[in-house]
């Protein structure tokens, strides 16, 4: 499981900033304004050396007796209690206030790991400006500035040390792994009987009522000779209706049991259309780099004008997707399913594909030829060969001189290439690009070693050729 990083504090400290920079995204609001962010948003943490994800609270008032301040501290605590590692952001140019006296006592209460960043610290003495919030007990302040990135890095690090390297497969224990299947989507849009169809049995709660399924579930599937793990995920619930202590936990066990996944099945309600929130979990599992099979349920009971209707809200909202296969099913009446896990075969097959280096190579090669890379500060950059550099999702390294000038358009243009190429059909592909070095460059010693040498030489031929010309002007002279 990915650990979790809860990020507290009173409200305008920078908590959403920070999230932000973590995620690198702008799914959190920020403004100069105190109280904007009044419940929480999950993210996957990008940049750090482990994978980790990241959730921002609302503004910590510990001392609220009502309203939406007080709501918004209960649901700080319940954040809290999901924490593997709680990061409290002071405000380093206001000092401390009462309010962080008591967010600090009920922290060390929790009993989670705690980092005090001091926050908005850049163009300061940091040593000074952290100094005064020794007093709080929470360990020695670490000055950072989530508006550009100061101390951040070393933060989140410090955050992650404890937890181990996230573990990578060898060739042969891909090639004999049991796939595991995450069934994600928002709730009541018959995720459950979808894995109950799947196995044929009553084996998790099916109710027509949203929230049934609480946490997630394993459970083992040999299905046509092969064996799988299906995981049938609580529903993730649009984030302003998000309030319920349980739900909470289940959006993150949720986004837990995607980056576990080789293969997720976002089932979406055909009747009620495509939500900004089954966009906003497609994109997460796009994020993650899982495989990806999309099941549009509950097609039995539209008429052919809304079918139409529904496909065309796909091709608007979910084009990012056309790397996957999609699915028009009914899960109660068992149709469509055989086809369905046909295509969790094939995504899992296209996730854990070999790809060798020639014909990588080649294929870029014939790529570069057919539309070569723009040209980027007056410099084209020169793409020579690339390699397999992971699997699931496959990742292809392209090696060149100037690959820091590649557009994203190029990027995004080599990995339909690649893909259409090696028909890796319902899974993503990334493309990473690394500054080839210069062959005939010398090392740096060699180098100036070899300057030295050039230099005596050259000293020497000046020697000889005034030497000379003062045995021509004597010469002259008699």
């Amino acid at each position: 499981m990915l650990p979790t990083i809860v990020l507290v504090g009173r409200p305008n400290v920078g908590k959403s900033t920070l999230f932000n920079r973590l995620t690198k995204s702008r799914d959190a609001l920020v403004a100069d304004l105190p109280g904007l962010t009044r419940d929480r948003h999950y993210g996957r943490g990008i940049g750090a050396s482990k994978p980790y994800l990241v959730i921002d609270t609302g503004g910590f008032e510990p001392t609220a007796e009502s309203g939406i301040l007080k709501e918004m501290a209960r649901q700080t605590l319940l954040a809290i209690d999901e924490a593997d590692v709680v990061i409290f952001m002071v405000d380093g140019r206001a000092g401390i206030t009462p309010q962080e006296t008591i967010i600090a006592d009920k922290l060390r209460r929790a009993q989670r790991p705690v980092l005090l960043a001091v926050n908005k610290t850049e163009g300061m003495q940091k040593a000074i400006v952290s100094a005064d919030f020794f007093e709080l007990g929470l360990g020695e302040p670490l000055s950072i500035s989530s508006a550009h990135g100061e101390g951040v890095k070393d933060l989140i690090e410090l955050a992650l040390e404890n937890f181990p390297e996230p573990q990578e497969d060898d060739e042969a224990k891909n090639n004999n792994k049991v796939p595991k299947v995450a069934i994600v989507g928002r709730p009541n849009v018959g995720k459950s009987t979808l894995v109950n169809a799947l196995l044929g049995e009553e084996r998790v709660i099916a109710f027509d009522e949203p929230g049934t399924t609480r946490d997630s579930i394993e459970i083992e599937l040999e299905k046509n000779g092969k064996d799988y793990v299906i995981i049938d995920t609580a529903g993730v619930r649009k984030r302003g209706r998000v309030f319920e202590s349980v739900e909470k936990f289940s959006v993150v066990k949720t986004m837990q049991a995607i980056e576990d996944a080789n293969v997720a099945i976002l089932v979406v309600d055909a009747q009620e259309g495509i939500t900004e929130q089954d966009a906003h979990v497609a994109a997460y599992i796009l994020d993650a780099g899982r495989a990806l099979v999309v099941a549009i349920n509950k097609w039995d009971g539209l008429k052919e004008d809304e079918r139409d209707w529904i496909k065309n809200e796909i091709d608007r909202k979910l084009k990012f997707l056309d790397f996957a296969k999609f699915h028009y099913i009914s899960a109660l009446r068992k149709k469509g399913l055989p086809e369905l896990f046909s295509s969790v075969d094939g995504a899992f097959k296209a996730a854990m594909a070999k790809l060798a280096t020639p014909q990588l190579t080649r294929v870029l090669l014939e790529a570069t030829q057919q539309h070569q890379p723009p040209v980027s500060k007056g410099i084209r950059p020169k793409l020579r060969y690339a390699h397999q550099g992971g699997m699931n999702p496959p990742i292809v390294v392209v090696h060149g001189s100037h690959v820091d000038g590649v557009k994203d358009s190029y990027k995004r243009y080599l990995e339909g290439v690649f893909r259409k190429t090696f028909q890796l059909v319902g899974t993503p592909l990334r493309v990473q690009f690394k500054q080839g070095e210069n062959p005939f460059a010398e090392p740096e010693d060699k180098r100036k070693a070899g300057e030295g040498i050039v230099s005596m030489r050259r000293r020497k031929t000046a020697q000889r050729a005034e030497l000379k010309a003062k045995k021509d002007a004597e010469n002259k002279k008699r």
